[in-house]
C-alpha cells in the first residue's frame, strides 16, 4: 500500500490523528518514539535550516532532501510535508509534488496566500483570488497519484473563511485546512460548511487559535490535528537553559549518568535505532 493511502486509511479511523511537528533528522529520531506521524513544518525547517522566520525563505530542493532523508530512516511513519504556497508556480508546485510522491512523502499541504508569505499564526496575511488557488490546487490534484492532498486556506475575513473552506470542501482535495481559527464556535461552524471532508487543525504554541486536547478536538469534528513546533521550542528552551547553566559553572558540563541527563551514550543508542530500522540484525556499536 502505498504511503498516501496509509495515511488515508489512518486518518479514516475513529478519533483524532496526532501528526508531530520535526525540524531536523534529531528531532525526528525523538519524535519517532513517541508517534507514528510527523508533519514537516516550515516554520522549523526554515529556522532550522536558515536561522529565518517563516516567510517564503525555504527553496524546494532543500525540503524535497529534507524529506528524503526523514523518509530513509522512518520507512513506517506518516510523513505530512508543508510546502507553503507551491513555491509559488503551478508548475513547480507539481513538480514538487510529484517529487515527494515518489521519494515517500505521505502528503502535502498547499496554501492559497500571495507572497510575501507569512505563518500562518502571523498577522498581515494575505490569499490569492480564490479562483487562481483553485486553478493550482487542481493541477497539484491532477499530478498526484495517492498522496493525500490538504488545501489549506489562510483567509482572515470571516466570511471569506467560510467561503473558501466551503469551496475547498467541493474539490477533490482529501483534507481542509483554515489555519490561524479562533475559538471553538469557529471550528464548529469551519466543521458545518466542509461537510464530510476531513478536517485539520494547527496547533502552535503561542498562536492564535485555542489549546486543544485530541480529546476535545475529536469531540469537535477534528480529523487530523498537526503540532507545527512543539520539538523546536522544547529544544529552544532548553538548549538556553542547559546553556546558562554552563555559564554558570564555569564550564564543568553536568552529571549524565545514571539516567540524570542525556549523554553520548545515550544519544548514540537514540540514533542507532535509525539504522535498525532497516537492519534489525546488525551488531551496534556501543558508546
Amino acid at each position: 500500500m502505498s504511503y498516501g493511502n496509509k495515511l488515508r486509511e489512518r486518518i479514516a479511523e475513529p478519533g483524532t490523528t496526532p501528526l508531530i511537528g520535526v525540524y531536523d533528522m534529531y528531532s525526528a529520531s525523538i519524535a519517532a518514539g513517541h508517534y507514528d506521524g510527523m508533519f514537516v513544518s516550515g516554520f522549523g525547517f526554515a529556522a532550522s535550516y536558515y536561522g529565518l522566520p517563516d516567510i517564503g525563505f525555504i527553496a524546494w530542493p532543500d525540503m524535497v532532501a529534507f524529506v528524503q532523508r526523514l523518509r530513509g530512516a522512518f520507512p513506517g511513519h506518516h510523513l505530512l510535508v508543508d510546502i507553503d504556497d507551491g513555491y509559488v508556480d503551478p508548475e513547480v508546485a507539481c513538480h514538487v509534488v510529484e517529487g515527494l510522491e515518489r521519494i515517500g512523502a505521505s502528503g502535502v499541504i498547499l496554501e492559497d496566500q500571495k507572497r510575501p508569505r507569512r505563518c500562518g499564526h502571523a498577522d498581515g496575511k494575505q490569499v490569492l483570488p480564490l479562483s487562481e488557488y483553485l486553478d493550482k490546487l487542481q493541477m497539484v490534484l491532477a499530478t498526484r497519484r495517492d498522496l493525500v492532498v490538504v488545501a489549506r486556506t489562510d483567509a482572515t475575513d470571516e466570511a471569506d473563511i467560510l467561503h473558501r473552506a466551503e469551496a475547498l470542501a467541493a474539490t477533490d482535495a482529501d483534507v481542509v485546512l483554515v489555519d490561524g481559527v479562533r475559538s471553538v464556535e469557529w471550528i464548529r461552524r469551519i466543521r458545518d460548511v466542509v461537510g464530510g471532508k476531513p478536517l485539520l487543525f494547527n496547533q502552535i504554541a503561542g498562536g492564535k487559535s485555542p489549546r486543544l486536547s485530541l480529546t476535545e478536538l475529536a469531540e469537535l469534528g477534528v480529523d487530523i490535528a498537526i503540532y507545527s513546533t512543539p520539538c523546536l521550542f522544547a529544544a529552544h528552551q532548553a538548549m538556553d537553559s542547559a546553556l546558562a547553566e554552563l555559564k554558570s559553572a564555569d564550564g564543568r558540563l553536568p552529571a549524565a549518568d545514571g539516567g540524570a541527563g542525556v549523554g553520548v551514550g545515550h544519544s548514540t543508542r537514540l540514533l542507532e535505532r535509525n539504522i535498525a530500522r532497516h537492519h534489525p540484525v546488525r551488531e551496534r556499536v556501543r558508546v
